[in-house]
C-alpha cells in the first residue's frame, strides 16, 4: 500500500499563475523511508527569491538511463525463489520499477563473468567456424530475456573486454598481473594488444559480426556496438589495451565496413574511451575512413573530464556514459550520492544516455577477480533476500518518470538539481538534500514557483 506523508511543499501563486488544481505530485527518498509520496500544500506567498530556477529551455535530447548484465549477476538471481526474482526484474525494468531503456551486454567474458571465455577460442580459427555463443545460453540470454519479458522496447548494445588471447600479442585475457590470473612479465607487451595483422583484424571484425547475429538468432536483437570497453585499463581481468591509430583503423577499415554490409541496423560507437586526452579521441574522430561509420561515443571513468568539451567539439555526436564507477562493495548512501554526482557531471556535460554497471550482485559483490562493487539490488545468500540499495532508489528517481523523446532542461540555479521535459509537458525536477539537516528551498520552474522543505539525506522528484 502507497504510504504518504507531509513533505512541506508550497506553490507560490504570485511568481506566476498556477492553478490550485493542477497536480503536483512529490517523491522522497530518505537513508531509513523509501519512495514515499508527499502530500501537497498549496497556499500562497510575496516577494520570493529562488533558490533553485530551472528554465524552460531544452538542452539535449535524453534517450534514458540503462543497466549491464553479467553472468555473476544471474548467479545471483537464480538464489532468489521465482517470485522473488521476478519482482527483482520488475523493479529494474517494468513500468512501475525504474524502468531502464537500455541494457549492455558483455561480448564474452567482463570482469564480472565467472571466469575467462570467448565465443571462439579455437586458435587459427580466422572464419570463425567454431564461433559459438553455447555458454551464453546458461546465463546471459536468460538474463536478457528475463529484462525483454518486462520491457520488449528494452535497446540493447554490446562490447567486448577482451578479444579470444589467440588473436592477442600478450596471450593472455588480462592486460596486468594480479592475485587471481597467471599473467607474467612475459605477457607483457607495449601498445597494441590486438595483433594487428590483417587478418587479424579482419577475423577480429567477423568475431562481433557474429555476436550480433547468433544473438538475433536467439530473439535477442542488438542495436548498437562499442568495439573495446576501458581500451586504456590495465588490470587483472579481461582486457585488451589499443592505440588511437590501431583504433582509427580497425573501426574505419575492418569492423565499419562490415557491419554496414552485414548489420547497417546496428549503430557503431567509438568507446567506451576511459580517457580524458582529447588528442587521441580527434585521432579517431578525424580519420575519415573511422568518421563514416561512427554515430556516437561511449565515455567512461577518465571521460567525465572531457565530455563538456568532446559535445561541444562533436555536437552531432550521440554520447552514452558507458559504466558508472562501480564502488567498493559498501552499498551505502554516500555511494549514493557519488554517483548522483557523477550523473550529473555527465548530462550537464550533453550525454544522451546513461548507463549503471552491475544491476545485481549478491553479498559483498565480489567478483571473480576480486573486485568488490556496489549494486542497485543486493541478494543475501544466508537469507535469500532481495535488498535494494540507495543507488537503486537514485536511478528510479532519475529513471521511473521519463519517457521517450524527453529533454534535459537547463537549470540556471542551484546545486544538486537536474530537471527534464517529457514530449506531454510534464516537467520533472530532482533535487538532493546531503545536508543532514532539513533544508527550505525556493524553487522556481518557468511561471510557477514552489517551497519545498527537504529532509535531510534525502532524494526528492517533482512531477508537473
Amino acid at each position: 500500500m502507497k504510504k504518504n506523508y507531509r513533505l512541506g511543499i508550497c506553490l507560490w501563486a504570485s511568481y506566476g499563475l498556477l492553478a490550485c488544481t493542477q497536480e503536483v505530485k512529490v517523491y522522497t527518498t530518505s537513508e531509513t523511508e523509501f519512495w514515499k509520496q508527499a502530500v501537497v500544500e498549496v497556499q500562497s506567498a510575496d516577494g520570493a527569491v529562488p533558490d533553485i530556477v530551472v528554465s524552460d529551455e531544452r538542452e539535449q535530447s535524453f534517450d534514458g538511463f540503462g543497466g549491464s548484465f553479467g553472468e555473476i549477476g544471474w548467479d545471483a538471481l537464480a538464489l532468489l525463489p521465482e517470485e522473488r526474482r521476478e519482482e527483482v526484474m520488475q523493479a529494474l525494468f517494468a513500468p512501475e520499477g525504474i524502468h531502464f531503456a537500455y541494457g549492455r551486454i558483455p561480448m564474452g567474458a567482463n570482469d564480472f563473468a565467472r571466469d575467462y571465455y570467448t565465443c571462439n577460442d579455437t586458435a587459427g580459427d580466422f572464419e570463425m567456424r567454431h564461433f559459438t555463443i553455447e555458454r551464453d545460453k546458461q546465463a546471459m540470454i536468460p538474463y536478457v530475456k528475463a529484462a525483454l519479458k518486462q520491457n520488449p522496447e528494452l535497446k540493447l548494445w554490446t562490447s567486448p573486454w577482451t578479444p579470444p588471447v589467440w588473436m592477442k600479442a600478450t596471450r593472455h585475457y588480462a592486460t596486468a598481473p594480479g592475485d587471481h590470473n597467471d599473467f607474467t612479465e612475459e605477457n607483457e607487451v607495449e601498445g597494441d594488444h590486438l595483433i594487428q595483422q590483417p587478418e587479424y583484424l579482419k577475423a577480429y571484425a567477423l568475431y562481433q559480426s557474429k555476436f550480433v547475429e547468433a544473438y538475433r538468432k536467439e530473439g535477442v536483437n542488438i542495436s548498437l556496438l562499442q568495439f573495446q570497453n576501458e581500451p586504456y585499463t590495465k588490470n587483472q581481468w579481461p582486457n585488451c589495451s589499443w592505440t588511437p591509430a590501431s583504433m582509427a583503423n580497425f573501426i574505419g577499415r575492418y569492423l565499419g565496413p562490415l557491419f554496414a554490409q552485414e548489420h547497417p541496423e546496428v549503430e557503431l560507437y567509438f568507446g567506451t574511451f576511459n580517457c580524458n586526452r582529447m588528442a587521441d579521441l580527434d585521432r579517431v574522430m578525424q580519420d575519415t575512413a573511422a568518421a563514416r561509420y561512427v554515430r556516437g561515443i561511449g565515455l567512461q571513468w577518465e571521460g567525465k573530464d572531457i565530455v563538456g568539451e568532446i559535445h561541444d567539439k562533436y555536437p552531432e555526436m550521440q554520447l552514452m556514459q558507458t559504466e558508472n564507477e562501480c564502488g567498493s562493495g559498501t552499498f551505502d548512501w554516500a555511494a549514493a550520492e557519488h554517483t548522483f554526482d557523477l550523473i550529473k557531471t555527465y548530462l550537464d556535460g550533453g550525454v544522451n544516455t546513461y548507463m549503471y554497471f552491475n544491476m545485481v550482485l549478491q553479498d559483498e559483490g565480489a567478483s571473480s577477480w576480486g573486485w568488490k562493487q556496489n549494486a542497485l539490488v543486493r541478494v543475501l545468500s544466508s537469507t535469500k533476500e532481495a535488498v535494494y540499495t540507495p543507488e537503486f532508489y537514485l536511478l528510479k528517481h532519475l529513471s521511473h518518470f521519463l519517457k521517450p523523446g524527453a529533454h534535459k532542461l537547463k537549470v540556471e540555479k542551484g546545486n544538486d538539481v537536474l530537471a527534464f521535459r517529457n514530449p506531454d509537458g510534464e516537467t520533472l525536477v530532482f533535487c538532493m538534500n546531503r545536508e543532514a539537516t532539513e533544508r527550505d528551498v525556493r524553487l522556481a520552474c518557468g511561471d510557477k514557483m514552489m517551497i519545498l522543505k527537504l529532509q535531510p539525506k534525502t532524494f526528492n522528484t517533482i512531477i508537473y
